[in-house]
C-alpha cells in the first residue's frame, strides 16, 4: 500500500479540511434534519479520520484506493447511526465502525497471499509451540515462542495470522477445566501504539453494548482473573450460567470489534 500517496480515489488528501468538534455537532444536527449539503461537508471533513485508520492496515498489501472506499462506507454508516443524544464524540463512535467495515472486507472479499518467508516463520512457530507444550505442560505465550525463534513478537504474530483465517481476540484457544483460554490471554501488545489505541476504542464501544450482568462477568473473568467457578460463587449463580453469560457477551462484542 502506498501510504504516502497524495491523491486517493480522486481526492487530494493534502487539502482535506479538519472540522472542530463544535462544527461537527452543528453539521450533525443539520444532517439529521435532512440537509444533504451538510452531509457532504461532514463526510469531507472526516476523510482524514478514514485515511489515518487505513494506514493501520498497510502490511496487508491491499490497494489503498479500495480500502479508502471501504473506510468511507464505514464512515457513512457511522453518520447514519450516530445518536446525538449520547454524550460521545463522533470520532469515538466512528472509529470502530470504520475498522469493522475494513476487517469485514478483508475477511470476506480478499484471499490471503502468503509469502514463503512468512510461511516458514509460521510453521516454525507452530513446531516451537508444540515443543513448549510438551516440555511445560501448558500453552506458551507468543512472547515465549518468539524468544525461542529469536524473532520479535510482531513477526511471529503476523506470520501466524497470515496462514489462517482471521481470528478474534475472543476466540478460545483451548479449554482448561471448563474455563476457556482466549487469544487475548496469549498476546501481549505494546500499549503505546496507534493500533492498540484504535483497538482500545473499539473494545470500549463494544463493552458499552452489554448489559450490567455481562459487564460484571467479563470484568471478573478478564480484568480480575477469576475462573468461571469463582465468578459463580461470587455473584451467586451456577458455573453453567456464568459460561452462558460469558459466551453471549463475547458473541455480541464480536459484532463491534
Amino acid at each position: 500500500m502506498q501510504i504516502n500517496k497524495v491523491e486517493i480515489c480522486g481526492v487530494n488528501t493534502s487539502e482535506l479540511p479538519v472540522l472542530k468538534n463544535a462544527q461537527m455537532m452543528d453539521l450533525l444536527v443539520k444532517i439529521k434534519a435532512g440537509d444533504e449539503e451538510a452531509r457532504q461537508q461532514f463526510v469531507r471533513g472526516n476523510l482524514r479520520l478514514v485515511l489515518s485508520i487505513i494506514q493501520k492496515f498497510n502490511n496487508r498489501g491491499e490497494n489503498i484506493d479500495d480500502l479508502f472506499q471501504i473506510g468511507c462506507i464505514g464512515l457513512i454508516k457511522a453518520i447514519d447511526n450516530f445518536d446525538l443524544s449520547q454524550n460521545v464524540r463522533f470520532s469515538t463512535y466512528a472509529v470502530p465502525m470504520i475498522i469493522g467495515e475494513i476487517r469485514r472486507y478483508l475477511r470476506d472479499n480478499n484471499p490471503i497471499r502468503v509469502s514463503r518467508s512468512l510461511k516458514d516463520i509460521a510453521y516454525k512457530a507452530l513446531q516451537v509451540r508444540e515443543k513448549l507444550i510438551r516440555s511445560n505442560s501448558k500453552e506458551p505465550t507468543v512472547s515465549e515462542i518468539a524468544k525461542e525463534l529469536e524473532l520479535d513478537v510482531e513477526s511471529v504474530v503476523m506470520a501466524l495470522d497470515a496462514i489462517q483465517d482471521p481470528i478474534s481476540l475472543f476466540d478460545p484457544v483451548y479449554q482448561d477445566n471448563g474455563d476457556a483460554i482466549f487469544v487475548m490471554d496469549q498476546v501481549q501488545d505494546k500499549k503505546d501504539t496507534d493500533e492498540h489505541w484504535l483497538q482500545e476504542i473499539a473494545l470500549k464501544e463494544a463493552i458499552k453494548k452489554l448489559n450490567n450482568r455481562e459487564k460484571l462477568v467479563l470484568d471478573l473473568r478478564f480484568y480480575k482473573g477469576r475462573t468461571q467457578i469463582e465468578v459463580a460463587d461470587e455473584i451467586g449463580i451456577s458455573q453453567a450460567q456464568v459460561s452462558r453469560i460469558e459466551k453471549n457477551a463475547l458473541k455480541n462484542m464480536r459484532k463491534y470489534i
